[in-house]
């Protein structure tokens, strides 16, 4: 059986129009469609066999959340996830594995790394955003709440940047080694590069090294963040050593010196002292 798990709210409520492109991709006589809205995800799953298959239709919320509900699972069957979300950060990342608009993400799903923040513990699949890409979500979560669609988000973080940000201090430590930070615009802990609906905020990080990348941007005006922000989408920020630090290693807690707002792919909490995030996978050599 083919069994279609789709988030209705993803790409702005438009995922289900896409069920009917993702089935052509799979040569199956019949095929079953679930709501992940209120679904037993752990339940589905476990009652598959290697006889089934799994298509995921949401964006990379919907993948964290698929992450998180299957943490302790074993896949019997292949799982796949169609370009269906908004951002699709993920997609971006994996673009070379991605065929006919979707990847397989049996891999992708093993030894994820881990954020505990607030006395909980989650997976996470892309990254963490912590400071103005925190605030960025919390707003278009204000606005997804009043009927908003075609929310953009590097609109929002231009808008905050100018005003309604005030830039935090920082405590990072690396693997037991301590970092401080002044006026901290970012300071995002990533597992693969992209996160922010396109935004390629560690463009060296591999999500296969093993390794995790805290990524900060630092010490700037207004005016200087203004200049380099578009450079995000590129990667062509690294250039700029004198406000952009990458720190890579295995567990990293990052400390503001006053409550910000996080995202974790793209779910934010709010009034975020610090968070550790912290890698299970094994260092590649």
């Amino acid at each position: 059986m083919l069994y279609v798990l789709v988030n209705p709210l993803a790409s702005n409520g438009k995922a289900e129009e896409k069920v009917q492109e993702a089935v052509k991709n799979f040569k199956v006589a019949d095929y079953k469609k679930l709501s992940l809205i209120g679904l037993d995800v752990k339940e589905v799953v476990s009652n598959t066999t290697a006889e089934d298959i799994i298509v995921i239709l949401g964006g990379d919320g919907t993948l964290n959340r698929f992450a998180n509900d299957t943490a302790d699972l074993e896949f019997n069957c292949p799982v796949y996830l169609y370009r269906s979300g908004t951002g699709n950060d993920f997609m971006k990342d994996v673009e070379d594995k991605v065929k006919d608009n979707m990847v397989l993400l049996n891999d992708y799903l093993k030894d994820l790394p881990t954020i505990t923040v607030k006395g909980k513990t989650y997976r996470f699949v892309n990254g963490i955003g912590y400071g103005i890409d925190g605030m960025c979500c919390e707003v278009a979560e204000k606005m997804k709440a009043k009927g908003k669609k075609n929310i953009s988000y590097a609109g929002i973080s231009i808008k905050l940047l100018i005003h309604g940000y005030k830039c935090p201090d920082a405590k990072i430590t690396v693997d037991g080694k301590v970092h401080n930070f002044k006026r901290v615009w970012l300071a995002s802990g990533m597992k693969g590069g992209y996160y922010g609906g396109g935004m390629n905020i560690a463009p060296n990080q591999d999500r296969a090294s093993g390794k995790l990348t805290s990524a900060v941007i630092h010490g700037s005006g207004k005016l200087k963040t203004l200049i380099v922000f578009p450079k995000l989408f590129k990667g062509e920020h690294v250039k700029h050593k004198e406000m952009f630090t990458a720190i890579e290693g295995r567990k990293i807690t990052v400390e503001f010196s006053h409550p910000m707002a996080l995202q974790i792919d793209g779910e934010t909490i709010l009034d975020v002292n610090s968070y550790t995030i912290e890698s299970k996978a094994k260092v590649k050599t």
